[in-house]
């Protein structure tokens, strides 16, 4: 049996991650995301690579979704109700629950306020996520008889999963995006010594390793007239609890504001999936906590945001949506601040990094003179994370995604060089496949004198194998001497159990039998 895997998206790239892996005969989708840089058909992964007659039902065997990011589920409503993928659908159940969210918000800016006819409906989206198969934690669901995935806690936003899959005795984790710090409202991810075939990673921050989280809160609070374009959820909630707690602490007098509504939301989500966050946030619901007088997420010095705000003289905090900045709230904003020294937007925008003049669209340029910081709290493991979770699950071989290409190679020399693992990092449509082991499992009847092993001509005649590797348990009385010397040689290391297991009474013997064909 064979592993291969080609990424569709995120391939020396981040955004529209994809990726279809094929363990076996069967095939895998790992996240449907789009890509939020691009308005035409780039902005989706490109489908008929599956197939070219649109018969996406029996070419896959079903999706996983990591999270609820829409650069890793941006695209699923397209490819199920428009390019007409039926079949299952795993992510968890607050995933499941936060998802159509953030897609309905992107549907708000892409077809109603742009125009774009190109699109998902409203109620496609619904249609879409009743297909959604939710899944818990640790759970092991079997997609077929073949088949297996299990859930892991990844950290990076509320809902957000690892995934080990398995097809007979070969395994693949993906980890879609993970975070191996814990933070203000989440804990760090965490996964089995599962030791897979094929460790699937995110490289975000791939030759980073990020300052203390206490280092870059100073930094933050050290800045003002701060624009902050965020997601609807996720590192809004982490920076919400931050910048909440240090306006308390201080008695700091200028306005947080955030768009209208956001805040309700959040707060709901995370009372319904309470333990999927960390034990502060626990304690803080449940009031066990001795430090906590109330609700970590009922922010007292943060209001809903209204457009003419953004007028008002002074210093003031907002935090607005999207968090790409190419649509909705945060770019009308940016708009009106971009001009005034004064003003600063706080992002990871790479369009931004040192430009003066941009251009928003075909008939906006704007001149650039707010100052732009990156001060990160970020979700993603940085190097020394990656690095971590490699130790955890100790893969036999790594391949690299979601990053960019000149870091992922760093990367890649480093994880040969410091663990002498295979690593690859392929781009959008090229493939790596690798050869696992091929096990045949044979059962016995209760009335066999005895197990029957094919000689090497046999195995050449009746299954055309050259070379072949049996591994098998026998669960009934036998003499191993009389197992053994039946139709093979003794492999070395095996003399020494055959010794020690002399005696009849053996309950259960695991034997491994190399056969090479000479003909």
């Amino acid at each position: 049996m064979s592993i291969r895997c080609v990424p569709l998206g995120a391939g020396q790239d981040v955004g529209r991650s994809c990726l279809i892996l094929t363990i076996a005969n069967k095939n895998i989708m790992l996240d449907c995301g789009m890509h939020m840089g691009y308005s035409d058909n780039r902005r989706f992964p490109d489908f008929s690579y599956l197939s070219k007659s649109g018969n996406f039902n029996g070419v896959l065997d079903c999706i996983i979704i990591s999270h609820f990011h829409l650069d890793h589920c941006g695209a699923l409503p397209y490819f199920t109700e428009i390019c007409g993928y039926d079949g299952p659908i795993y992510m968890t159940t607050p995933t499941r629950a936060i998802a159509p969210i953030l897609l309905d918000d992107m549907r708000k800016v892409v077809a109603e306020r742009k125009g774009d006819t190109n699109f998902f409906t409203a109620a496609e989206i619904r249609a879409c996520l009743a297909k959604v198969i939710a899944v818990s934690l640790h759970e092991t669901v079997h997609v077929d008889a073949d088949l297996k995935i299990k859930p892991y806690y990844a950290g990076h936003v509320l809902g957000a999963a690892m995934f080990h899959i398995q097809v007979g005795d070969l395994s693949v984790v993906y980890t879609g995006d993970y975070n191996m710090t814990p933070d203000r409202h989440l804990g760090a991810a965490w996964i089995d010594e599962c030791r897979p075939d094929l460790l699937i990673t995110e490289t975000t921050y791939a030759t980073t390793t990020r300052a203390s989280k206490r280092t870059r809160e100073l930094d933050f609070f050290s800045k003002w007239e701060v624009l902050i374009p965020v997601f609807a959820l996720g590192r809004a909630q982490e920076l919400c609890i931050l910048i909440d707690s240090y306006w308390a602490q201080t008695g700091l007098k200028a306005p947080i504001y955030f768009s209208a509504g956001l805040t309700e939301r959040a707060n709901q989500y995370y009372k319904l999936f309470l333990g999927w966050t960390n034990e502060k946030i626990k304690s803080s619901f449940s009031g066990s906590d001795a430090d906590s007088s109330h609700n970590m997420f009922d922010f007292k010095h943060i209001q809903p945001f209204e457009r003419t705000y953004a007028d008002d003289p002074g210093p003031m905090v907002l935090f607005a949506s999207p968090g790409m900045l190419h649509a909705g709230q945060s770019l009308d904003v940016f708009k009106k601040w971009c001009g005034d020294p004064k003003n600063m937007i706080s992002c990871r925008i790479l369009f931004l990094a040192g430009e003066k003049v941009i251009d928003v669209d075909k008939v906006t340029r704007l001149n650039v003179n707010l100052q732009v910081k990156n001060l990160s709290f970020s979700a993603h493991a940085d190097a020394k994370g990656i690095m971590q979770l490699i130790g955890m699950c100790k893969p036999k071989h790594v391949m690299l995604v979601h990053g960019e290409a000149r870091k992922m190679a760093i990367l890649k020399e480093r994880i040969h060089k410091e663990t002498g693992i295979p690593c690859f990092d392929p781009p959008n449509g090229t493939s790596i496949s690798l050869q696992g082991q091929e096990y045949i499992h044979a059962y016995m009847s209760e009335s066999a004198p005895y197990p029957r092993l094919l000689d090497a001509t046999e195995l050449k005649t009746e299954f055309g194998i050259e070379s072949i590797q049996l591994q098998f348990r026998i669960r009934k009385t036998y003499s191993p001497t009389e197992i053994i010397s039946r139709n093979a040689q003794v492999p070395p290391g095996q003399q020494k159990r055959k010794q020690q297991h002399a005696s009849p009474s053996m309950e259960a013997l695991g034997i491994v039998f190399q056969m090479v064909s000479k003909g």
